[in-house]
């Protein structure tokens, strides 16, 4: 193995420091609420910092700052896009949608709460949006699996397909052993590692690099252009970056997070811890991007791994300026940005199979004690699926992020977002919602039109689609009672 045996032994010393949390949870996992939602017992800080780390997987110290070294400032409209997405989501849908599945049969999931929330006896709403988030969350842990892979082969020197394994392992132990519990206090752990690698490495690049003035010039005397905010951009590119941020709406793994807050009093604590968490990890992220381009043009002799693969300028930079001990922690912030998403969309994964699927329709009176164990077999089983579509190793974070990403931003978006503040949407509505939304991505997507970021006309068509289908039928009188009680409870406590 290439790398120094400090960064191993941290390492090492970390996963085992995430497995012992997932033994922990273990003990406090008594049925399936406790393992899908944490029992809803989670204060303001976890949910914030929970609701941070799962969002912010690999690409936040991989892919977007390889996308700011390449091409500078211009690449950090997404970065805006996310912030102003991420606070309309937890102003807007956080406190609110707590309340809703609380009263909708108190919905563990999201499918769950879309067949509460509609009345759909029929089944058909459940399913549909457990496939939606099947499909999509699948190629979401790909992705998460290629970043913990990148990582170990770069930092270690293993084959990519060993790395593969060893970067996959431990999420899935603590994920299968703890659930959601072991999820969100790692996830804790990890926020607060990934902020700190995030600060104090530009901080240490700056140095490095002779200051500010100095850095500045360097980026200058390279490329004058990568200051532009608009450099080789278009009006549809910068809004297909910003779109980024109405991804937000409907991200399971994220909503799960406002779903378990211990009350809605938590939420809006939780949004300035969640927010100012948030702005500082991407300002660190453009930063860090950004001053390597001085660094590396000033140290050409070391530049060799990040200009065939930009998306390791973090990696290089923490191995080249930190001893090896300190490189070990940065390092496993990137591992803990990989853990905290990958754990859990593997969880989300599992709660669609588990309850939405087995207890649904196959098991209707299984025990508690059966489903828990169902669950964490089907973390394994949606683990495989998803190392298995990783093994390529051409495969680029970033893009499949992306994907993923549209997908559930269209499909479940505009019914989340809907569904908590207007009560005369139908299940019909509902039903063409994440239909519309879905296809219209997967079709975008396909063809590349307009070269404009699939979420933009997935959420725009789904949320038309809701509106118009809606408008054909009315609620039922207690789908409308239920909505009533909830947004009554919500304004009495926010």
């Amino acid at each position: 193995m290439s790398a120094s045996n400090p960064t191993l032994i941290t390492f090492v010393i970390y996963i085992a420091a995430m497995v012992l949390i997932g033994f922990m949870a273990y003990r406090s996992t008594n049925n399936l609420s406790d393992y899908i939602l944490g029992g809803r017992s989670l204060g303001s800080v976890v949910t914030a910092l929970s609701a941070g780390a799962s969002d912010m997987s690999g690409w936040l110290l991989m892919g977007l700052p390889g996308a700011i070294y390449m091409s500078g400032l211009s690449e950090s409209w997404i970065a805006i896009g996310l912030i102003v997405g991420a606070y309309l989501n937890w102003l807007f849908v956080a406190g609110r949608l707590r309340v809703q599945t609380e009263h909708n049969g108190d919905a563990l999931t999201l499918p769950d709460y879309f067949s509460s929330r509609f009345e759909d006896k029929s089944g058909l709403l459940r399913i549909i949006s457990a496939v939606v988030i099947l499909v999509f969350f699948t190629i979401y842990c790909a992705s998460g699996i290629v970043a913990g892979a990148r990582l170990f082969e770069s930092t270690f020197g293993m084959s990519y397909e060993t790395a593969l394994w060893a970067g996959a392992a431990a999420t899935i132990a603590y994920t299968f052993v703890g659930g959601f519990l072991a999820v969100s206090w790692t996830d804790t752990v990890q926020a607060t590692l990934m902020i700190f690698a995030l600060i104090l490495t530009p901080i240490i690049v700056l140095l490095a690099t002779g200051g500010v003035d100095t850095t500045f010039l360097a980026i200058e005397a390279k490329d004058p252009t990568s200051f532009d905010m608009l450099k080789n951009t278009t009006f549809i590119g910068v809004i297909s970056l910003m779109g980024w941020g109405l991804g937000y709406f409907g991200q399971p793994h994220i909503l799960a997070r406002f779903m378990a807050a211990d009350s809605v009093k938590s939420i809006a604590k939780a949004r300035r811890i969640s927010m100012t968490w948030m702005i500082l990890c991407l300002g660190g992220t453009v930063a860090v991007g950004f001053f390597g381009i001085a660094y590396f043009s000033a140290h050409p002799e070391v530049a060799g791994p990040v200009t065939e693969n930009p998306e390791r300028v973090f990696i290089e930079l923490a191995k080249l300026l930190f001893n090896p001990w300190i490189a070990g922690v940065l390092l496993s912030a990137i591992l803990a940005a990989v853990m905290s998403t990958l754990s859990c969309q593997l969880l989300v994964c599992s709660s669609a199979l588990t309850e939405d699927f087995y207890k649904a329709f196959l098991r209707k009176h299984a025990s508690q004690r059966e489903l828990v164990w169902v669950g964490r077999a089907m973390v394994l089983v949606v683990a495989l699926i998803a190392i298995a579509m990783a093994a390529n190793p051409e495969n680029r974070v970033l893009g499949l992020v992306s994907y993923a990403w549209a997908g559930f931003g269209a499909a479940f978006g505009p019914v989340v977002l809907i569904s908590v503040l207007w009560k005369g949407m139908t299940r019909d509505g509902a039903l063409a919602g994440i239909i519309v939304g879905a296809v219209t991505v997967i079709l975008w997507k396909h063809f590349a039109l307009l070269g404009l970021y699939e979420i933009i006309p997935g959420f725009i068509f789904a949320s038309l689609a809701i509106v118009l289908v809606s408008k054909m039928s009315a609620p039922s009188a207690g789908m409308v009672q239920r909505f009533e009680a909830a947004e009554k409870d919500f304004k009495l406590n926010h």
